[in-house]
């Protein structure tokens, strides 16, 4: 709040030459008065935005280079907005993160950071604002930028990190270089968002094929459509059904403007199957070599949007991919101290803040670890009176029920070290997964450990360092895998 969010946005879209003049000349007018250009007023559109000089709702703006095109969404930084926050950065690929240059890392930095990791944001930028106003210097860079990366640090999977000094203000290193900060080698804002890798990796996590309806304009013809949300599919694949389990191959991959030979996430398509399998909307279309999980009840992080608060055993409803259930809270198992990421005994959770919760369905769903797909790892919940969406949820772990796509189990040889074998069998167990320990060398992750699908093996260069960031390395290792959540 007030660190310059809807001025550095106005100022890249005026730099880079993407404001209409009738939005220049509403400015003006707006700012006639105290003279100069409020270049924040081009996303702060509410009456009472431009009161107050905050960010209340999501503003989203359209802009494109000759290398990329953008979607921004500018989002409040007050903690009273936190819901509208991670609205807009729940379908993000990058998060910018303002800090002012005078005032360092805050509480309110640290909350966004939070919640853009949680969200599965994998690229953060921390935007060092206001660097004017401390005579652009090199020192008070550093400072912030070695403070947020400690900060960043504790977070499980930290994402990717790039800090610039800029001024919103003047326009420092926004789209070009400054000459005011020689000190710093590094791109600029409008540099940095038209080269940082942001391929989505959903291509290689299995095939994800929500049915949202069932076309069939006459009896030669009857598609499944949807979206994909992960994956790639041909004709000739073999696919299965959920949850009726049936497979089949595919026949065709319609769309509007015809026949395709492949299609991937995130594309809309119509897809015709060989055989005629009752299927109908909130099934869904998977690889059979990589199902998801079958699960009625699971474990997720819920940011909580409902001055209402969330209690266990009320009655919610839940939407997951194209279907809607009755749903509850079985457990609010603690609530996230934004400040430390440590997590403190709840009993309820109030407007705006996260917690770690058990939620139960009423059948059956078919869901993947957020962080390895955010399209079938996440849900809202409903109120079932008002259906107003009261809680946005982050699935990390699921009870797996037999008969369904049980997640892949591992075997995990450790070469000259037992004590990182003991840590991470303590850490999966705490997480919620079944282990069992053979030897001081082998440890078996999953639900069939009788049969592991996965033999991972790591020797003693990797296990070199300290022990405890061995088992961080190995356990993310086994996330990356798909084996455990």
């Amino acid at each position: 709040m007030d660190d310059g969010k809807s001025t550095l946005i106005g100022r890249l879209l005026y730099d880079s030459q993407t404001v209409y003049e009738d939005q220049l000349a509403g400015i003006r007018k707006a700012t006639k008065a105290h003279g100069g250009l409020d270049l924040s007023l081009l996303t702060d559109g509410l009456r009472a935005e431009r009161e107050q000089g905050i960010t209340i709702d999501v503003a989203y703006r359209y802009f494109s280079t000759p290398r990329r095109k953008f979607i921004i969404a500018d989002t409040p930084g007050h903690e009273q907005y936190t819901r509208n926050m991670a609205t807009g950065a729940s379908t993000a690929d990058l998060a910018i993160v303002l800090i002012d240059a005078r005032h360092g890392v805050l509480a309110q930095s640290r909350r966004h950071a939070f919640i853009a990791t949680l969200l599965g944001i994998r690229h953060l930028v921390i935007a060092v604002n206001k660097m004017d106003l401390v005579e652009y210097r090199e020192e008070v860079f550093r400072t912030i930028s070695g403070d947020f990366g400690a900060f960043v640090g504790q977070i499980g999977n930290p994402p990717d990190l790039q800090f610039i000094p800029v001024s919103a203000l003047c326009g420092d290193n926004v789209v070009a270089r400054s000459a005011r900060m020689p000190w710093y080698r590094g791109p600029a804002l409008l540099e940095h968002l038209e080269t940082v890798p942001i391929a989505t990796e959903n291509h290689a996590v299995g095939l994800r094929l929500p049915v949202q309806y069932v076309i069939r304009p006459n009896q030669d013809f009857r598609g499944l459509a949807g979206q994909l949300a992960s994956g790639v599919i041909r004709p000739g694949d073999r696919v299965r059904v959920l949850p009726s389990g049936r497979e089949t191959r595919v026949r065709s991959i319609v769309t509007t403007e015809g026949e395709l030979a492949e299609a991937f996430a995130p594309m809309s398509v119509t897809v015709c199957l060989d055989e005629e399998i009752d299927a109908s909307r909130g099934d869904m279309l998977v690889a059979p070599a990589d199902p998801p999980a079958r699960a009625q009840r699971f474990d997720a992080t819920l940011v909580w949007m409902n001055e209402k608060p969330a209690v266990a055993d009320r009655p919610y409803l839940l939407k997951h991919t194209t279907q809607t259930l009755a749903a509850r809270i079985v457990e609010i198992r603690h609530r996230v101290d934004i400040h430390t990421l440590a997590g403190q005994p709840a009993s309820e959770l109030r407007l705006n803040e996260i917690g770690a919760v058990l939620v139960e369905t009423q059948r059956p769903l078919f869901v993947d670890p957020y962080r390895r797909n955010r399209f079938t790892g996440s849900f809202i919940l409903l109120d079932p009176l008002t259906n107003e969406t009261v809680g946005a949820g982050m699935i990390e772990s699921a009870a797996v029920e037999d008969g369904g796509g049980a997640p892949r189990s591992a075997s995990v040889f450790i070469e000259g070290n037992p004590d990182v074998l003991w840590m991470l069998a303590r850490r999966l167990v705490e997480n919620g997964h079944r282990v069992a320990v053979l030897s001081n060398q082998v440890l078996l992750v999953g639900p069939h450990s009788a049969a592991p699908s996965v033999e991972l093996s790591f020797t003693s260069s990797t296990l070199a360092e300290n022990p405890a960031n061995a088992v961080d390395k190995i356990f993310h290792e086994l996330v990356r895998r798909g084996v455990v959540a």
